[in-house]
């Protein structure tokens, strides 16, 4: 067998991974459905009212070849009213957006800047030939100032940040707008896991910092998240979306995001902006259990848990599984010491998690 050898090192080092058909009886503590919007039947079933007007149920084509429909631009639109930008563009997925935003605004002469824990889908874009990046320490603005002092002739300077960083759960420092403004350094926030989860407004970190959208700031967000749907945005200033419409293959390339997701997302922004004192209210609820419970205090609804030990991690993992809890175990290379990812979701009652929560610290001892 071609991969036989290295099958056998995965499963020997505890890092082997298999798919498991999701079970819907288990609760669950696991996924990035932060708000629970995944389950709300009235949003899929207005949704589904909404696609049986329209003359077709697919988007059929890309974006810019017979495939961008009035829903794309009412969503893109009201994304950017929500957000405070001038321009969005919507696309496929939040992998794709990353592909997409650095492979097309990293051009020869330039440097990337990236966070060390950004996205994987990040990552994997700086290994494309032309694209030139420095790595800074996890959220160290020093490091960063060093780093874009360091290249004073550099034509443009590109940093690559998380709003909310997805294994850590910690959130972005706020010197960073200021730095990249000092450094007139175009700024790409993935808001994955902080758009739908903080901020006045629960639109991500630019609103919860109230930073003044400036035009080198890019905001990337997915909506298989807390908008419990699918695919992704990217919003700027017009110029910038104009560029990457012009010069994204992820854009140009692919089919546009599909009409179904783009209504239900837009229709999970509209839940949100009208029910976002109550669902801060069960987020500040969750988050006040969890340092209650588990002595964490966090910035969103991530919760890692140091394990370090990939073996023990899946023993965890699978006897609150037992228990009915669904819970993430998290190993190499994702993370550099296995982690338990329990996800605070406002989707499982306050009592559900603390209920989890106390037999987590029991399976621990």
């Amino acid at each position: 067998m071609y991969y036989e050898r290295e099958l056998k090192a995965l499963k020997k080092s505890g890092r082997y991974r298999t798919r498991e058909v999701v079970n819907n009886t288990v609760l669950d503590f696991a996924s990035n459905d932060y708000l629970g919007l995944a389950h709300k039947k009235d949003l899929h079933l207005l949704t589904c009212q909404e696609l049986e007007k329209l003359p077709l149920h697919s988007s059929k084509a890309s974006l810019l070849v017979n495939g961008y429909h009035q829903v794309h631009k009412d969503f893109e639109e009201a994304l950017c009213e929500a957000n405070g930008f001038e321009a969005g563009v919507v696309l496929g997925s939040g992998f794709s957006a990353n592909i997409a935003l650095i492979e097309s605004l990293v051009r020869k002469g330039d440097i990337l800047f990236m966070d060390e824990k950004y996205h994987a889908s990040g990552v994997l874009a700086t290994n494309l030939e032309h694209v030139r990046v420095h790595f800074f320490a996890h959220n160290n603005m020093l490091h960063l100032e060093k780093l874009l002092q360091k290249f004073p002739e550099v034509k443009r300077k590109i940093v690559a940040v998380e709003g909310v960083y997805s294994m850590d759960g910690d959130i972005l420092s706020p010197e960073v707008f200021a730095i990249c403004d000092a450094h007139d350094a175009i700024l790409i926030v993935d808001e994955a896991h902080s758009s739908g989860v903080i901020g006045k407004n629960l639109m991500g970190v630019f609103d919860f910092y109230n930073i003044a959208i400036k035009p080198n700031h890019i905001k990337m967000g997915t909506l298989g998240k807390a908008y419990g749907s699918f695919g992704a945005f990217i919003l700027a200033s017009s110029h910038i979306i104009e560029y990457l419409i012009n010069r994204a293959k992820p854009i140009i390339y692919a089919t546009s995001l599909s009409l179904y997701d783009t209504l239900l997302a837009h229709n999970s922004l509209l839940y949100i902006l009208a029910n976002r004192e109550s669902l801060k209210a069960e987020i500040a609820l969750r988050k006040r259990i969890i340092y209650e419970e588990l002595g964490i205090k966090i910035d969103a609804l991530i919760v890692p848990i140091l394990i370090d030990d990939n073996k023990k991690v899946i023993a965890i993992k699978d006897e609150l599984y037992k228990q009915g809890f669904s819970i993430g175990a998290i190993r190499q290379p994702t993370v550099p010491k296995a982690i338990i990812r329990l996800i605070a979701r406002v989707g499982q009652s306050s009592d559900e998690l603390r209920e989890l929560c106390k037999n987590l610290v029991k399976i621990k001892k």
